[in-house]
């Protein structure tokens, strides 16, 4: 073997190895999440609380915090929810009226002024709490969720099957800081 030749093969084996080190985290990722869908994490968004994944694509709703054009809270609708369209090359598109009243809307409550209870209007069984924070002087949303208290990054919601009025929700992981450890935990919650 020639020194053209060899330094040929080292590259096709280190390009190789980095091609086959990506497709086995690709697949260990996949076995973690059973849904087949690759999920980009989204990046960049002002004053993003949370997001929500869901099968059965890519599609993300956002959910933020409603400032003001004083900087203050908007005490009347604190969240200001939207999707991003990965499936349809990152488009911002509001919900539209079915999506807001009963799928991904949020309904909020004045507990103080500066803390809200939030529900999604689908499932009113899981109570958020909105609050700004004395160490960072930012909002954040906290959820109950197998007795744990968790700052909420985001939610990922298992559906198989069914229809649009009643689809088969299996089950919503929330992934985000557990207050008690400060450390980053999900924890899975069977929808009933």
């Amino acid at each position: 073997m020639n020194i053209l030749s060899f330094k040929y093969f080292r590259k096709s084996l280190i390009v190789a190895t980095i091609l086959l080190n990506v497709i086995s985290e690709d697949l260990w990722a996949q076995s973690e999440n059973p849904s087949p869908l690759h999920f980009p994490t989204p990046k960049n968004i002002d004053n993003m609380l949370f997001y929500v994944q869901r099968d059965p694509n890519t599609n993300t709703a956002i959910y933020a915090v409603n400032y003001q054009e004083n900087g203050k809270i908007d005490q009347s609708n604190p969240i200001k929810a939207y999707w991003i369209r990965y499936a349809e090359k990152g488009e911002k598109k509001d919900f539209n009226y079915i999506q807001r009243k009963f799928a991904y809307g949020i309904e909020s409550k004045t507990l103080n002024n500066e803390e809200f209870q939030l529900q999604f209007v689908s499932y009113k069984k899981m109570s958020l709490t909105l609050k700004k924070i004395d160490s960072d002087q930012k909002y954040h949303a906290f959820v109950n969720v197998n007795q744990k208290k968790i700052q909420v990054e985001k939610i990922f919601v298992r559906i198989e099957g069914g229809s649009f009025w009643l689809p088969n929700v299996k089950y919503a992981e929330v992934t985000g800081i557990e207050t008690s450890s400060n450390k980053r935990i999900t924890e899975r919650m069977l929808l009933k």
